[in-house]
């Protein structure tokens, strides 16, 4: 097979690093050989029904996935999850990079100045899958009827389906199954959240967490942002960092000969009710402007878990006592609202939007979604709260020119039965995010999980031919299954695909989702171009 020439021109560059790197890589494969093993042979038997370009395009997703195993194990990481020095070179050769990484903001971040924006690469490798397959007819509906019918008719999806296929290159649907009706799309409402969020504030914007001290007066107030991964853990994992801005506001403090202070924290950025309207849920602490490590109550990142009735409370008095060890006595913090007058004293930033995004989908992660659904109110003109979350996201859906008919937002992560979506709005979602002149939308489609392999999919698609291929956002609720994300054929076209189900009578989750996770793999193994 001749030589590729992206490879060719790729390889000088790809030798120089790998000589750079190869004593860590060396250490990080020992430490990873077992898990590679393991996961080698698992996957053996699906690879070999793959076609050559779905090889190819699976390749470069688990690659990826691989590499990420790698350098993790080797370091060291910057702020943002991404080695310094790899975004130092992506930066040396073009003004690009990877996706769920920002833009370097100088010595403080460990990161070159000329460091690439969040996931520009994304956009060249959509582009690349529409050119190798410029020539390759789209699947006919006849012929994704024929496969999909059967499927989804299966009594396995309770009473209620609807489907939507759509090519990602021209946007145009390829088939429909009741596709504009709307029906409950639990946690795949996250991609609607996704993209008005990124729409709306952008993919380089970060939450900040500030501390201010009001003239003449010894009143410190810690001014929630609505981060919700700001955490108070020594270990950041790329987070903005409590203890970090209690190493700022101290020195700042002792530099204006202050050691004893009032502190008090502000939440005033958020309006309305902060606790969902399902009730205290380990899913989803209540949606304040501030928060440590979402409020959880134990070491978790992700999952349900038990979480706080006061997230704002907890965070306060979690930094007066890391102000205290820093030699900055303080008063039993309350909340208070921080006058125009107030000095900054300090600020740490969340990661970049897209590194949000991409992570909320991975995990299906509530609080982030929440957090976004806000923060796409604040950047819209809105109120921020359950319902100026959820007007601003309709509005800037609307400004995008998706198909609104039908669909309803009552919150922004998909756990209110209110919601409603229709499988047309989630395929033009997708499709509006893979399109050439949308690239800060790009992170909708880099943070879903790969199946079989990431986040919501990890222990899914068991032998099946999408596994590796097939990206999606999943949903669950009780009677509800939903299932939306991309595909690569067999012939190598890109395809957005949204399932929804919905049945009165709850039916067996396992199968419900089995059969899901057979329709898109049907789509992987079909060559159903005329």
């Amino acid at each position: 097979m001749p030589e590729l020439k992206a490879w060719r021109a790729a390889r000088p560059h790809v030798e120089r690093i790998a000589r750079a790197v190869r004593p860590g890589l060396v250490r990080a494969v020992e430490a990873v050989r077992p898990w590679l093993v393991r996961s080698l042979g698992a996957v053996r038997p699906r690879i070999a029904r793959l076609t050559t370009v779905q090889f190819t395009a699976g390749a470069a997703l688990l690659g990826l996935a691989l590499a990420a195993t790698v350098v993790t194990a080797a370091g060291p990481w910057d702020s943002s999850g991404q080695r310094t020095a790899e975004r130092d070179w992506a930066a040396s050769r073009e003004g690009v990079g990877g996706a769920d990484h920002g833009p370097g903001s100088g010595p403080e971040s460990g990161t070159s100045e000329k460091a690439p924006r969040p996931a520009p690469s994304a956009p060249s490798v959509l582009a690349g899958l529409g050119r190798t397959t410029g020539t390759v007819s789209s699947p006919t509906e006849k012929a994704l009827a024929d496969v999909l019918g059967p499927l989804l008719d299966d009594p396995s999806l309770g009473s209620e389906r609807t489907a939507a296929v759509v090519d990602v290159a021209t946007g145009k649907r390829l088939y429909g199954r009741a596709a504009g009706e709307a029906l409950t799309p639990a946690s795949t409402t996250k991609i609607a959240t996704a993209v008005a969020a990124l729409s709306a504030a952008g993919a380089d914007h970060r939450i900040a967490t500030r501390t201010v001290l009001d003239p003449g007066t010894k009143k410190l107030v810690l001014v929630g942002g609505g981060d919700p991964t700001l955490t108070a853990r020594e270990e950041t994992k790329g987070n903005a960092s409590l203890r970090t801005l209690a190493d700022e506001t101290a020195r700042a403090l002792k530099a204006r000969k202050l050691d004893v202070v009032t502190l008090s924290y502000d939440t005033t950025l958020y309006d309305g009710p902060a606790l969902h309207p399902i009730g205290r849920n380990v899913n989803l602490a209540p949606v304040t402007a501030l928060m440590t490590d979402e409020g959880r109550l134990n070491d978790s990142s992700s999952g349900p878990a038990d979480r706080s009735t006061d997230p704002a409370a907890d965070a306060a008095r979690q930094f007066a006592a890391l102000l205290n060890d820093r030699g900055i006595k303080t008063k039993s913090p309350g909340p208070s609202k921080a006058t125009g007058r107030a000095e900054p004293l300090a600020k740490v930033e969340s990661p970049p939007l897209s590194a949000l995004v991409e992570r909320m989908l991975t995990n299906s992660d509530n609080d982030i979604a929440e957090a976004l659904a806000r923060q796409t109110a604040l950047a819209s003109g809105e109120q921020a709260s359950f319902e100026g979350g959820s007007t601003a996201i309709r509005t800037q859906l609307k400004k995008l020119g998706l198909p609104m008919e039908g669909a309803r937002f009552a919150d922004g992560s998909g756990l209110d039965r209110a919601d409603r979506l229709t499988a047309d709005l989630l395929t033009a979602l997708l499709a509006k995010a893979g399109a050439p002149d949308h690239p800060e939308l790009r992170p909708a489609l880099t943070g879903l999980p790969v199946a079989g392999f990431t986040g919501t999919l990890r222990n899914r698609y068991t032998d099946q031919p999408g596994t590796g291929v097939v990206r999606a956002k999943t949903g669950t609720l009780t009677g509800v299954h939903t299932l939306a994300g991309t595909v690569v054929d067999t012939e190598g076209r890109l395809l957005a695909f949204a399932f929804l189900t919905s049945s009165d009578r709850p039916a067996d989750p396992a199968a419900t989702q089995k059969t899901l996770d057979g329709a898109a793999s049907a789509l992987a193994n079909c060559g159903c171009g005329s």
